[in-house]
């Protein structure tokens, strides 16, 4: 699981959102950063998380964040999830795993009995310097703005 933690710079990264618009670190100095990896586009946690943020999506506004999701999905998954659910942020397609490396959400994971490699769900919030504000390893995918702005 990931090392990175309070107080610690965010990896600099680059990487395409699901329209091939090339995303850096770099372009949200300046602003408060939701970086959000998950494990699958369009399963029901996954969906239920984005879901939360996008009905929320206001309130982080008001308050000066922007929202972005990660996973190693394709970029026509992201998009097709996207559509079907209305998401408002874009989403990093990092099948190359260069960018969920360098956050260390990447290992072992254990679902229904097996054992396997995957994404870890963590939400990392980055101030507006590109330093960790926080690390949420825990999810709660129906209630994940409440634990972002915890207001």
């Amino acid at each position: 699981m990931t090392t990175i933690k309070k107080g610690d710079a965010a990896p600099n990264f680059e990487s395409k959102d699901e329209k091939g618009n090339v995303i850096k670190l770099a372009d949200y100095a300046g602003k408060k950063l939701v970086l959000f990896f998950y494990p699958k586009a369009s399963t029901p946690g996954c969906t239920a998380e984005a879901c939360n943020l996008r009905d929320n999506y206001e309130n982080f506004i008001a308050k000066g964040y922007v929202i972005l999701g990660v996973s190693a999905d394709s970029a026509k998954r992201q998009q097709n999830w996207i559509n079907k659910h209305e998401l408002p942020f874009p989403l990093l397609v990092d099948e190359e795993k260069e960018v969920i490396n360098a956050f260390g959400v990447w290992g072992p994971k254990k679902f229904m009995g097996k054992e396997y490699d995957g994404i870890h769900r963590t939400t990392f919030i980055i101030d507006e310097k590109g330093i960790i504000e926080d690390v949420i390893l825990k999810v709660k995918t129906k209630d994940h703005t409440n634990q972002i702005l915890q207001d």
